[in-house]
């Protein structure tokens, strides 16, 4: 019996999107020079599923396995990490291209800078990222995690060197924690993968970081003398991939993107309502659906379309972990 797929086809008129060059060419060179200076970078493998792809009449499948990423089994650490280094860059009027591994674990850093605690609230890989990149750049990390998290994924953040908690609160209120320690601290900053009003900058950084793996990917298919896929299947997840990959890849063929399906396993259904919802509520009322995380669930999932080819295309799935090796 197969599996039921629910979808949704982005009716939403096209634009002219005025945040496109947050995910410029530009900036994604310069997140993936700052994860190339850090000793533990190596690229993460594409795997050709060339079996599946014949199976499907495709004329090419493959994965972006990041399993593999530093060691952490996810891709979430190349947000954060490069968020740390855009804030600090900012916070010494130096450009981020001078924020390599090495001069963040210097002397010199520790003069123009000195130490901050970076806050974030998290379910797992966000923290984990988090308290990894703090830990080997000398900085300090604090990490609330919801109601109900696992004592692996609290091991895992706690062995990094972060200040770690269980909260007895949802995610939505461990977020409005962190965001109230950081502001309570003399000097704090809060590190989050979710925006909202008046917190943008750093969760756009954060998509920045995520550039790295789009670039790889990019370079990868052209090694495999694959130019342009048709299709990129990626995550939905709180939106800031998939927003990441959208903007990288648009960037990168301007006048000929691929299709992008956003997806989620059927345990993490809140995107696909909330495209519906979306849908319905602003042609009658103009509202914006709410979420569980107290923001707009269109900010989390914007890109909702899915193709049928008639003719042989070549994609891309981007998987934030395999779960096995």
């Amino acid at each position: 019996m197969q599996p039921e797929i629910r979808w949704v086809v982005n009716a939403m008129p096209k634009s002219e999107d005025k945040n496109l060059p947050i995910m410029s060419i530009e900036n994604v060179e310069k997140a993936r020079a700052f994860h190339q200076s850090f000793p533990q970078y190596s690229v993460t493998p594409l795997a050709n599923l060339a079996g599946m792809a014949t199976d499907l009449v495709l004329g090419g499948l493959f994965v972006k396995d990041e399993s593999y990423r530093f060691g952490l089994n996810a891709f979430k650490v190349l947000g954060g990490s490069f968020a740390m280094a855009r804030y600090i860059a900012e916070e010494t009027g130096r450009d981020v291209s001078e924020m390599t591994y090495d001069y963040l674990t210097s002397d010199e850093l520790l003069k123009d800078f000195g130490q901050t605690t970076f806050f974030t609230a998290t379910d797992g890989n966000h923290g984990r990222g988090v308290a990894w990149a703090a830990h080997r750049l000398g900085q300090r990390a604090v990490v609330h995690m919801p109601k109900g998290s696992t004592k692996t994924r609290f091991d895992n953040i706690a062995k990094e060197g972060a200040e770690v908690t269980i909260e007895e609160l949802n995610y939505d209120d461990c977020v409005r924690l962190a965001a109230k320690e950081a502001t309570r601290a003399e000097h704090g900053v809060i590190v989050q993968d979710t925006a909202w009003d008046g917190y943008e900058k750093i969760p756009s950084w954060i998509m920045q970081g995520y550039g790295t793996m789009a670039a790889e990917t990019a370079e990868q298919l052209r090694q495999l003398e694959v130019n342009r896929p048709t299709h990129v299947f990626v995550q939905a997840g709180v939106g800031s991939l998939a927003g990441s990959m959208v903007g990288f890849f648009t960037n990168l063929f301007p006048d000929d993107p691929p299709r992008f399906v956003v997806m989620e396993a059927g345990a993490g259904r809140l995107s696909l309502p909330g495209c519906a919802c979306w849908r319905r509520e602003s042609a009658h009322r103009g509202r914006r659906p709410r979420d569980h995380h107290g923001g707009s669930r269109v900010r989390r999932a914007k890109h909702h379309e899915l193709g049928h080819p008639a003719q042989p295309r070549y994609g891309i799935r981007l998987l934030p972990r395999l779960g096995f090796r």
